[in-house]
């Protein structure tokens, strides 16, 4: 398992990992396979999503606030209980197809670790499998 440790800035934002995963999985030389992304944080999520126009990236923060504003009716001490159901709503693993050494994504598709109580600093855990394809 390799652990990849990632800043965050604000309180919400997405940042693309993708190279970051790539190049681990460059160095295992790993051909083909899968790529298991855990992230072990209660307020922080995995998703994957458009890397050409970062203005996606900004409309999933702004939209996700939206969604589930910081209300002051929740019960949780901390005052994030908005970022807990956030990172419940996007989930916190993903697997991705690894082919010719690096991630098998969509032409616009990226990694992205979603922060919902930053600043931090915040760990993504990854896992690869070579797999036999029956396929």
């Amino acid at each position: 398992m390799k652990e990849l440790v990632v800043k965050t800035h604000s309180r919400v934002e997405l940042i693309d990992i993708t190279s970051e995963v790539n190049a681990v999985i460059r160095d295992t030389m790993m051909d083909e396979g899968v790529a298991y992304l855990f992230v072990p944080h209660t307020t922080a999520a995995l998703t994957v999503n458009e890397n050409a126009d970062p203005s996606v990236r900004a409309d999933i923060a702004w939209f996700s606030s939206k969604l589930v504003p910081n209300l002051p009716d929740f019960k949780h001490l901390e005052g994030n209980s908005d970022s807990h159901i956030k990172t419940s709503l996007f989930g916190v693993s993903l697997m991705v197809p690894v082919k010719n050494s690096s991630l098998y994504l969509g032409r616009w598709q990226g990694v992205y670790l979603v922060e919902f109580d930053g600043p931090r600093v915040r760990k993504v855990w990854l896992n690869l499998y070579r797999l036999k394809s029956i396929i």
